[in-house]
């Protein structure tokens, strides 16, 4: 940090200004001088950051106390130190209150003190940016870790009405199938049963009870579960086959989606049904 370190004395007294260059010499500091208050602004302006303004409290024209309340209202992080000779308490007490003063040393100073003074300032100034670093980049984190939080609730929120608005089409496709006068039956690529409209669970109660997730061999008798074994994809079967004691048009079918093979489908009404038409694919029929 010392190589960034800038430190501005002003005094009026030019000896002084040469005792206190003289003093840093063997440190890393960058020493600019001013032999008023208005000089001292002046550099300022021109060089910053400053980290440490060292300034005697008398001086003429514009004394230590307007000189470190003009560089407070101003350059509010640099460290304000008054050097002085005189031992007035108001007077000190009015530089710390309206300058913001960090330290008061007397004159003739202790050089060692002096080198530990503003060290310690040096340290407090670079600390003080050290936090608000921190400070900004915590609160660019929390504003993040918001952004973040409420494009996921958006995201939450969309994919709620999404799941909603696929159940309530379930629950009309559902109600769909349960309106159809002809049974359907759907089995999983497993031969699980995972679909079935009211007419087929009526139908298939004469012949067994049955329930969502038995076998399709636990489901069907055995001559409709070969109609479903002989069932090729782009190729359907259907057949008159008899279900405690009647009999009904059965046309068996594979399901064909982008992935593959996805499960079977049966379809059965009664025995009167046209056996020339037979779904072989969702959204295809065959002759």
């Amino acid at each position: 940090m010392a190589d960034d370190v800038t430190i501005l004395c002003v005094d009026d007294e030019a000896n002084v200004l040469k005792s206190l260059k003289r003093l840093f010499l063997d440190e890393d500091y960058e020493i600019l001088t001013a032999e008023s208050g208005k000089e001292g602004l002046a550099l300022l302006e021109q060089h910053q950051p400053v980290q440490v303004v060292i300034s005697d409290y008398r001086m003429p024209e514009m004394d230590g106390v307007a000189f470190f309340k003009e560089v407070h209202e101003r350059w509010p992080d640099t460290i304000r130190i008054v050097l002085s000779g005189y031992a007035d308490t108001a007077a000190v007490v009015a530089a710390i209150n309206e300058g913001q003063v960090y330290k008061f040393i007397p004159k003739p100073w202790n050089d060692d003190e002096l080198k530990i003074a503003i060290a310690k300032a040096v340290e407090r100034y670079f600390l003080v940016q050290a936090n608000r670093e921190l400070t900004l980049e915590l609160q660019r984190a929390n504003y993040e870790l918001s952004r973040t939080a409420l494009q996921l609730e958006e995201k939450v929120a969309e994919r709620t009405e999404e799941l909603l608005f696929q159940n309530s089409v379930l629950r009309h496709s559902q109600v769909i199938l349960n309106t159809l006068p002809m049974g359907v039956v759907g089995f999983d690529r497993e031969g699980i049963l995972v679909q079935r409209n009211l007419f087929a669970e009526e139908a298939l109660r004469n012949f067994r009870h049955s329930s969502l997730g038995e076998t399709v061999a636990e489901v069907l008798p055995p001559d409709w579960v070969a109609l479903l074994e002989e069932a090729q994809p782009g190729k359907g079967v259907s057949r008159v086959l008899a279900l405690a004691g009647q009999q009904f048009c059965v046309r068996g079918v594979m399901m064909n989606e982008p992935d593959g093979q996805s499960g079977m489908v049966l379809v059965f009404d009664c025995a009167n049904c046209k056996m020339n038409i037979m779904p072989t694919e969702i959204g295809e029929e065959k002759q």
